[in-house]
């Protein structure tokens, strides 16, 4: 049984919170059956809550008897989780619970993401408002939608959503860290108009895949220099380019914002060929394999015979223009921060490329701190678009999170984490969008930070997320709002 997972674990009300949340499907857009949750939640603890026209919950808490008059403090996290599965894994995100289950002292999901990002700051805000140890002021518990598939949740809300001017943003998946800036993010999209043809007579499909790959979170990872499969299967192809073959089809990547783990092409050849194909392969793997071997050393590349679904066929100069724009469309760091050590300023990932009807489209996201930055990377993307014949999609994008080192939240969270733990918390900014970003516009002055239990592999099937720093995290919430409620 997947409760047995969080058996015995501190604190109590947040795991069984979060196992709550665990069990209700909540992908991106689809935020439907986790927002019932939430207000159902709300109304049995007598929680007044509102709603605004994008999806966002509100509910507000009552201070702690005789700290009605403190400042009002908003704990905030993001209900949508990014839906990854291994291949081969049987799971309905729409419909099906996430499988949990405690390896040493790690939570993780069976074959599937955790969905700790942000389920676990959720759980707990929610842990919080029910906690009778907990010692606060009047809380607002901001829980918004669609923050992984563009954060359109928070760009939505309205200036007067909100009546507190305290922030504590927990989407942060580092212990004994605060973040106090942000990337802003752009999306960049090429849409290919497919020409097609018939194969030639005797020719007969196999399907060519990379896999094993970690992939994992186009920021927060993109400094891993992690091997994209969407790119190794462009650079395969190319390699092939001596082999007389015809693209049927191809899929790669599955979310903006995650580094591609696998991708697939079906390919007409004649069968004579087969085992050129499978020698340079081999070669191929073998070369990758040197070029990421403290990164992917488990990439993996198959190809096979498939039953012929297919009737039609990339014609020649079409493919090779889509193989050349995979190939030449910037992918990584772009640039550095000069004054945080290890901080990437600037970079741009290859996320997808599906077909669509008659198109091919290819998905592309960029992240930069600094304005400019990001609109001159997005421009090269669309450059390389442009120069391959594709129409050009720039989405709206979203604003990075100017660090405030004078903050009063921030003074007052590095105090309260030197008193628990006895030494200096790091004070960072993260390569990836945080909701606080826009939080920022909408709300001017509003004093922020960001912070969170250690969670890795975000975005993938990976994903886990530490017990001990849970604990950790729950204290350091408890430390700060009874720090406000002084």
């Amino acid at each position: 049984m997947a409760k047995d997972a969080i058996e015995g674990l501190e604190p109590k009300l947040l795991w069984e919170s979060f196992y709550g949340i665990t069990r209700v499907p909540r992908p991106s857009k689809k935020e439907e059956k986790i927002r019932e949750h939430v207000i159902k939640w709300a109304e049995e603890n007598n929680f007044n809550f509102r709603e605004d026209q994008t999806g966002n919950i509100v509910i507000d808490v009552p201070a702690t008897p005789g700290y009605e008059n403190k400042p009002i403090i908003v704990l905030q996290g993001h209900l949508d989780m990014v839906c990854e599965k291994n291949k081969g894994t049987e799971h309905d995100f729409d419909n099906d619970p996430i499988e949990i289950m405690k390896e040493g002292d790690w939570i993780k999901a069976k074959g599937t993401t955790l969905g700790a990002d942000n389920g676990i700051g959720v759980a707990a805000a929610m842990a919080a408002a029910l906690d009778p140890e907990m010692v606060h002021g009047p809380l607002e518990i901001l829980c918004t939608v669609d923050e992984e598939t563009g954060m359109t949740g928070v760009g939505g809300l309205s200036s007067n959503f909100l009546k507190g001017k305290t922030l504590l943003n927990m989407d942060s998946e580092e212990d004994g860290a605060f973040y106090v800036g942000c990337a802003g993010g752009q999306d960049t999209v090429g849409v290919f108009d497919i020409q097609t043809t018939d194969p030639k007579k005797g020719m007969k499909p196999y399907e060519l895949t990379v896999t094993g790959l970690k992939g994992g979170h186009s920021g927060l990872d993109i400094a891993n220099g992690r091997a994209n499969a969407i790119r190794l299967l462009a650079q395969l192809l190319h390699r092939l380019s001596e082999v007389n073959f015809r693209i049927a089809h191809i899929d790669g990547g599955s979310l903006r914002n995650a580094i591609p783990r696998e991708a697939e092409v079906i390919i007409f050849i004649d069968p004579q060929d087969e085992d050129k194909i499978n020698n340079i392969s081999d070669k191929f793997v073998k070369e990758s394999v040197l070029e990421f071997t403290s990164t992917d050393p488990g990439l993996v590349v198959n190809f096979k015979k498939v039953d012929n679904k297919y009737h039609e066929v990339f014609r020649k100069k079409f493919a090779k223009k889509l193989i050349s724009c995979l190939l030449a469309i910037p992918h990584g760091i772009m640039a550095m921060n000069h004054d945080i050590p290890g901080l990437v300023d600037t970079s741009t990932n290859l996320a997808t490329v599906k077909i669509e009807g008659d198109s091919v489209k290819v998905g592309t996201s960029q992240r930069s701190s600094i304005e400019s930055a990001k609109i001159n990377i997005t421009n090269m993307v669309a450059s390389v678009f442009e120069l391959a014949d594709a129409e050009v999609k720039i989405g709206d994008g979203y604003p990075g999170w100017q660090p405030n080192m004078k903050s009063e939240l921030l003074k007052t969270g590095k105090k309260v984490f030197a008193e628990q733990f006895g030494v200096e918390p790091e004070v960072k900014a993260i390569h990836a969008g945080l909701e606080t970003g826009l939080l920022g516009s909408k709300y001017p002055g509003m004093d922020m930070i960001s912070f969170g239990p250690t969670i890795e592999g975000a975005h993938s099937p990976d994903e886990k997320i530490n017990v001990v720093t849970v604990e950790k995290f729950y204290k350091l919430l408890k430390g700060i709002l009874a720090e406000y409620a002084k």
